[in-house]
C-alpha cells in the first residue's frame, strides 16, 4: 500500500486563496536561533578560557555576565541596523522602479517582456501576460521588485529583530556560566553539559526552514560551539603557563 507524503498545507482552492490572501509570514526564527548560538559560544567560551587560565568561580561569573550583556546587546544592534538596512534598501529600489514607470514605461515594459521570455513565454502568451502585469503600477513594481531585484515583498521589523536576537542571547548563553550563578556542581563540566544540551537544542531548530534533518543540524551546532569553547581554553591554559 503506497504510502501518502506529508504535505506542509491543505491545496484545497478555498484554502489556497486564504493563504495567498493572508500573504507570506514573516519569521524571526532565524534571529533567535543565531541570537542563541553566538551568546552559546561566547560566553562558554568565555567560561573554558577563565577555567583554563584558574581563575576563581566568582570572577567566571562576572566575566560571563558581562560579556553576555555587552555582547548581546551589540548583536541586536548590529542585528537591528542589518534589518533596518534592508527595509531601507527595499524601499529606495521600490521609489526607483516606481519613478522609472512613470518616466520611461516603455523600456519599463520592455523589461517586463525579457523577465517573461526568459520564463518561456512567447507569441500572445507573451503579449497578454506584459500587458497584465503592466495594466496595474502597484503589479507592476511588484513584479520588477522580485524578478529584476530579487527583494522579497514582505518586511521584517528591526525593532522585532534586535529584540529577538537579545533575548536569544542572553538566555541561552546564560546557560553555561548558570552553574556558577547558582553554584551548582560549578566547573567546566557542568557547563560543558549546559552548553551542549543549548548547541544542540538551537542547531536541531533550524530544520524548521532548512532540508537538513534536526539530528544532524543539532550535531554540527553542537560540534561548532564545542570547538570553540576548546580552544578557549587552550587559550586560557597557555596564557596561564606563561603569564
Amino acid at each position: 500500500m503506497p504510502v501518502t507524503p506529508f504535505l506542509e498545507h491543505s491545496h484545497d482552492p478555498k484554502e489556497i486563496a486564504r493563504r495567498l490572501r493572508e500573504g507570506p509570514r514573516i519569521s524571526y526564527l532565524r534571529d533567535w536561533v543565531y541570537g542563541g548560538i553566538d551568546g552559546t559560544v561566547t560566553t562558554f567560551a568565555i567560561v573554558a578560557g577563565s577555567i583554563g587560565a584558574d581563575l576563581a568561580s566568582r570572577y567566571v561569573l562576572i566575566l560571563g555576565v558581562a560579556n553576555l550583556l555587552a555582547d548581546g546587546f551589540s548583536m541586536a544592534a548590529a542585528n537591528y541596523s542589518g534589518t533596518k538596512a534592508e527595509v531601507e534598501e527595499y524601499s529606495l529600489v521600490r521609489e526607483m522602479e516606481e519613478r522609472h514607470i512613470e518616466t520611461e514605461p516603455e523600456g519599463e515594459r520592455e523589461e517586463i517582456r525579457q523577465i517573461f521570455i526568459a520564463k518561456g513565454f512567447k507569441g500572445k502568451t507573451l503579449k497578454d501576460a506584459v500587458d497584465v502585469i503592466t495594466a496595474e503600477k502597484e503589479r507592476w513594481i511588484d513584479t520588477m521588485m522580485t524578478e529584476e531585484h530579487g527583494l522579497p515583498r514582505i518586511a521584517r521589523s528591526p525593532v522585532t529583530a534586535g529584540v529577538f536576537t537579545f533575548l536569544a542571547f542572553v538566555i541561552c548563553g546564560f546557560l553555561p556560566v548558570a552553574p556558577f550563578a547558582f553554584d551548582i556542581n560549578a566547573g567546566l563540566l557542568t557547563s560543558t553539559v549546559m552548553a551542549a544540551f543549548t548547541f544542540f537544542t538551537i542547531g536541531s531548530l533550524r530544520s524548521h526552514w532548512s532540508p537538513v534533518h534536526w539530528l544532524r543540524a543539532g550535531s554540527e551546532t553542537l560540534a561548532i560551539g564545542l570547538a570553540s569553547a576548546g580552544v578557549a581554553y587552550l587559550v586560557g591554559d597557555f596564557l596561564k603557563q606563561i603569564v
